[in-house]
């Protein structure tokens, strides 16, 4: 009997994981327009803590540092060009040589760092606790198109596809003598080998993955019948329309200035 495939049998566990892709995907953009589209501190904070316990109940707070450190030089100057630099402030705080901090400025880098850090923490969340399978059969059960679904998912793969592809030929050229470790400049050299090779392989792949989806009647008429069905309820979907409406409520509102916000 032929073993099925991980993605065919793997159950996600815990409430949020086991939430429909297309349910987190809005919770995701909502969070992150909230966040930029909110004045004052409320927009970031909220969206911060939000995001915070569903990372929590969601049991992924460990695999939270690399996005977080992704994001670490967008705030740290961020907080550099907004408190020393922010136009039009005259409430100085303290100086540095040419560069006056200011009051006003300090506040509007706490607030833009917020929202930053919010982005990002829904963003790692979603694609933490959404494997790139679910969300591209969600997708194509609701009726986008094969292109945009093939562009979707080699875009959310390619990162770790060539980190996958240079690793390979980083040991490979080990296991032939190549010196690529130790000092700085045995690294850098060792850049230029690796360089050729994974340009050729993303190449060669391009044509594979051509020739495979023409095997496979990529370009043909009609819609595909998709294989399998994530569960869905109309408790989400309704949640789903509430969330967007709602977001859009509150950035209009907080645009119009009939929201006041601290």
């Amino acid at each position: 009997m032929p073993e099925v495939p991980d993605f065919l049998r793997r159950q996600p566990t815990g409430f949020y994981r086991s939430l429909n892709p297309a349910t987190k995907l809005v919770i995701a953009v909502a969070t992150a327009a909230i966040a930029f589209g909110v004045g004052g501190w409320t927009g970031p904070l909220s969206m911060l803590l939000l995001a915070g316990l569903t990372a929590a109940g969601a049991a992924i707070t460990r695999r939270l540092l690399p996005y977080l450190l992704a994001a670490s030089p967008l705030v740290a100057s961020i907080l550099l060009v907004n408190t020393f630099l922010y136009p039009g402030a005259s409430d100085p705080l303290f100086a540095i040589g040419p560069f006056t901090a200011t009051a006003t400025g300090l506040t509007a880098a706490f607030q833009a760092s917020l929202r930053v850090t919010a982005f990002a923490l829904s963003v790692a969340v979603f694609s933490l606790t959404t494997p790139t399978d679910d969300l591209l059969s969600d997708l194509e059960r609701r009726g986008l198109g094969r292109r945009a679904i093939f562009v979707i998912g080699a875009a959310i793969s390619t990162v770790p596809r060539l980190l996958s592809r240079a690793k390979e030929i980083v040991d490979a050229q080990r296991a032939r003598g190549l010196d690529t470790e130790g000092s700085l400049r045995n690294r850098v050299r060792g850049l230029v080998p690796l360089a050729g090779p994974l340009v050729a392989s993303t190449l060669v792949e391009v044509e594979d993955r051509t020739i495979a989806l023409e095997a496979r009647a990529f370009s043909a008429p009609g819609r595909r019948t998709p294989l399998r069905t994530l569960p869905d309820s109309n408790v989400q979907r309704a949640a789903r329309w509430a969330i967007a409406l709602t977001t859009v409520a509150l950035i209009a509102l907080s645009i119009a200035g009939a929201l006041r916000l601290p």
